[in-house]
């Protein structure tokens, strides 16, 4: 259905391809921290709290008590690793963008910044990084454009416009001579750059460094926070879908495509 979409979007001209700007949010899981449980022995947080208790001197504790203790205990952390949530296996523990932290999930979309079209909507595991899964982003991207006959090549790559969360030196590195001609914003660092021998890596950043200084570059970013930023606020925000009703990232992918404006 998605592609059907974006094929009749193309034969009114309204899906160009040439300028793809790349931007992921977090969404909270339709579960709930209390209920998750160690992988490794299926022992849950509470029974982990009161275990603690015991072994403490407190034979009955009360909530209030597994409480004081959750927050007083050294070393408190919530790993991927070690915790999953029977309910939703899909979800993984993150920090949401309001700070909270939560089950949740990452979706990451793919929007064309001449028409405003959204390319593709990727559901993430929330607990990978941005450059961790724009390859994945824009991979479907490609396949999608290759569907309406737009896909970007080596000899005619399309602009991919990111912020400086995707910026990586094997990120450049892999898509430098690609179909893609990166222009994703660099960190502020202090002092020199040392490539350790690595000229492709050095070769990919200096050359996304150029592009980062011409008018063309400022006007795709700006373009990038009122197109890509916009959907957004209108899938999540006023449409009611920061909070996710559905588990799973495969249902989530599904409700999230079915929810992306016209």
């Amino acid at each position: 259905m998605f592609t059907w979409v974006l094929g009749r979007l193309a034969e009114r001209g309204l899906v160009t391809g040439e300028r793809i700007g790349v931007d992921a949010s977090t969404m909270e899981a339709n579960a709930a921290l209390r209920a998750i449980v160690r992988r490794d022995t299926g022992e849950g947080y509470r029974e982990m709290l009161v275990r603690m208790a015991k072994a403490s001197g407190i034979e009955t504790p009360t909530a209030e008590a597994l409480i004081r203790l959750d927050r007083a205990r050294k070393g408190k952390q919530l790993s991927n690793a070690e915790w999953e949530s029977p309910p939703d296996p899909d979800a993984r523990i993150a920090k949401l963008k309001d700070g909270r932290t939560h089950l949740a999930y990452k979706p990451e979309h793919a929007v064309d910044l001449d028409t405003g079209a959204v390319v593709t909507a990727e559901m993430h595991p929330a607990d990978r990084g941005d450059t961790a899964t724009l390859p994945d982003t824009l991979e479907s991207a490609a396949q999608h454009l290759a569907a309406v006959d737009l896909a970007p090549g080596a000899e005619a790559p399309a602009e991919m416009v990111a912020d400086k969360g995707c910026h990586s030196r094997e990120t450049l590195k892999s898509l430098d001579d690609g179909p893609w001609k990166t222009r994703i914003a660099e960190p502020r660092r202090d002092g020199f750059l040392r490539w350790h021998g690595d000229a492709a890596a050095r070769r990919a950043v200096v050359n996304n460094r150029t592009r980062l200084l011409s008018g063309v570059a400022r006007a795709a970013f700006k373009l990038r926070a009122e197109i890509v930023e916009r959907g957004f606020a209108l899938i999540l925000d006023r449409g009611g879908m920061r909070r996710a009703w559905l588990r799973g990232r495969e249902n989530r992918k599904r409700s999230d495509e079915a929810h992306l404006p016209a």
